[in-house]
């Protein structure tokens, strides 16, 4: 039996047994309940600034990127013409170690980020903290490709080349080998921090990049389709098993398969919802100029909305941080699989990850929700519903285009997560063949859990678990920036004196043309 046909069967053995999920999902709930009201209460606890309360979480990201801004002098500002020509395939070594492209590398890591945040957290931001939270979301996206081009570099600096070709890297590794090799007497404190590290990103990968994915795809095709008349209702364990199925064939093939998708999902799904975004501001383009204004001006006035500017700028500060995933790690294990001889080049090329992400996309989404009135400060309506309404204005079907974003955007991040949670397994449990397929499966398996159990219990533990890698790998960046620093200097003074010299390596991607 081959690989796909064993995914197929396992993921139709589950379909066949689905029935008993509403059981399990009440006593995962009774059990976890504890545990994760305790876990979500440590993570998102409220420090309070200036009469508002905010988690300490936060902080804790933006902190670690406003270092990373001034410590690298502004990388995020100097390296970002240099990583655009990398990404193109300028400096390119086809023969340095690693697995896919810069620009395959990049499309898998944006594939875990750009997703569902992009859409209904950036709505709610703007419901919540008004028009000027979209200001201080973009300021607070461009503070993160500091932190981002930090964690990359150091993805691939201390990376493992294993011997059947792959790559295995990211936080966990640098963690353990880099603190070692910098501060010999803190390497029990390196590898402690590199398992933490571990068995936090499997639990994000599982709850957040997984089952909470194939749930909110599921939902809103049901939505869109008649709600509880929708063919949809009542089928959430079929609906699993072709997601499972649509994955499965994915990512059995490792990283290079997961690139080969992604390096096309990618600019083909961003290219939509920017299609459509533009669709609909051009429906109000006489209200563009006023829009920006209202954004400029709400950034530092803000009358009216409920925290004044205090509170509008952490709102946006906390949407970006929350969607570009800077600080937190995840990318670095993407964008560690890259060919390459030279870290730099992968810190360089991960500026633009925040870039498209938050002041691209989340602005997008922001302008979209702002242009077209359909949200007020204050409201509480859900994210999605308000990026369907705004859809809604330019015509009544354009809410169907947001369905099938939705669902691109889901399975994006599914297949990028799962390649997360496999590193980090086989890093607590070795490089196995064993381990990779039962990792595998359970993946699959769990994306149809994650359609029919009404898991919302426990939706604050998958989140709490994912931020919790912010810890450790924050504490990482603190402790290596030193060495990303000697890096940066030496690659741009070679840089400089024409040391390294651009050479085109040909692209199969959408850049090859730029």
């Amino acid at each position: 039996m081959s690989a796909r046909t064993s995914l197929i069967a396992m993921s139709m053995f589950f379909y066949a047994n689905a029935s008993n999920a509403t059981g399990i999902d009440e006593k995962l709930s009774d059990v976890m309940k504890p545990v994760a009201d305790a876990v979500y209460g440590f993570v998102f606890y409220p420090i309070t600034l200036f009469g508002h309360s905010v988690p300490w979480i936060l902080f804790w990201l933006i902190t670690a990127s406003l270092f990373c801004t001034f410590y690298f002098n502004f990388v995020n500002v100097r390296g970002f013409k240099q990583g655009f020509k990398i990404i193109r395939g300028d400096y390119s070594d086809p023969r340095g170690p690693g697995e896919v492209s810069h620009f395959q590398a990049l499309a898998t890591a944006l594939s875990g980020t750009v997703g569902l945040g992009n859409i209904s957290g950036v709505a709610l931001a703007v419901a919540i903290g008004g028009p000027g939270a979209t200001f201080w979301m973009i300021i607070a996206g461009i503070l993160g490709m500091s932190a981002k081009f930090c964690e990359c570099t150091l993805g691939v600096m201390y990376r493992n080349n294993n011997p059947d070709g792959t790559v295995s890297g990211g936080p966990m590794y640098y963690l353990s080998k880099g603190i070692a090799q910098q501060y010999p007497a803190l390497a029990p404190v390196g590898k402690i921090l590199g398992v933490l590290f571990a068995i936090f990103c499997i639990g994000g990968a599982i709850g957040a990049g997984n089952m909470f994915q194939a749930n909110a795809a599921y939902q809103q095709l049901k939505f869109i389709s008649g709600g509880e008349a929708s063919f949809l209702a009542g089928n959430a364990a079929l609906f699993g098993v072709v997601v499972a199925i649509l994955v499965g064939m994915v990512i059995i093939g490792g990283m290079k398969s997961i690139a080969r998708v992604t390096d096309k999902l990618v600019p083909f799904m961003a290219g939509i919802f920017m299609l459509a975004g533009v669709v609909v501001i051009g429906a109000h383009i006489q209200q563009l100029p006023e829009a920006i204004m209202t954004i400029f001006n709400g950034a530092f006035k803000a009358e009216g909305i409920t925290g004044g500017v205090i509170g509008v700028m952490l709102t946006g500060f906390r949407r970006a941080a929350f969607s570009n995933e800077a600080g937190i790690g995840t990318a670095a294990i993407a964008h560690s699989a890259v060919k390459t001889k030279e870290p730099i080049t992968e810190g360089l090329v991960s500026l633009w990850e925040p870039f498209i992400d938050t002041v691209v996309m989340c602005t997008m989404t922001a302008l979209m929700i702002v242009i077209s009135g359909v949200a007020s400060p204050g409201g509480s309506a859900d994210g999605v519903e308000l990026t369907s309404n705004a859809f809604a204005t330019v015509m009544p079907w354009f809410p169907n285009v947001l369905a099938v974003i939705v669902f691109m955007f889901a399975f994006a991040t599914m297949i990028a997560y799962s390649y997360y949670g496999l590193k980090a397994t086989t890093y607590l449990f070795g490089e196995n063949r064993w381990v990779e397929i039962i990792y595998k499966f359970v993946f699959l398996i769990l994306i149809v859990v994650g359609c029919t159990m009404d898991f919302k219990k426990l939706v604050d533990f998958s989140d709490a678990i994912y931020f919790l890698m912010a810890v450790p790998n924050v504490i990482g960046i603190y402790l290596l920036a030193p060495v990303v620093k000697r890096e940066m200097k030496s690659y741009f003074a070679r840089l400089k004196s024409g040391e390294l010299t651009p050479h085109r390596e040909p692209l199969d991607g959408p850049v090859a043309s730029l």
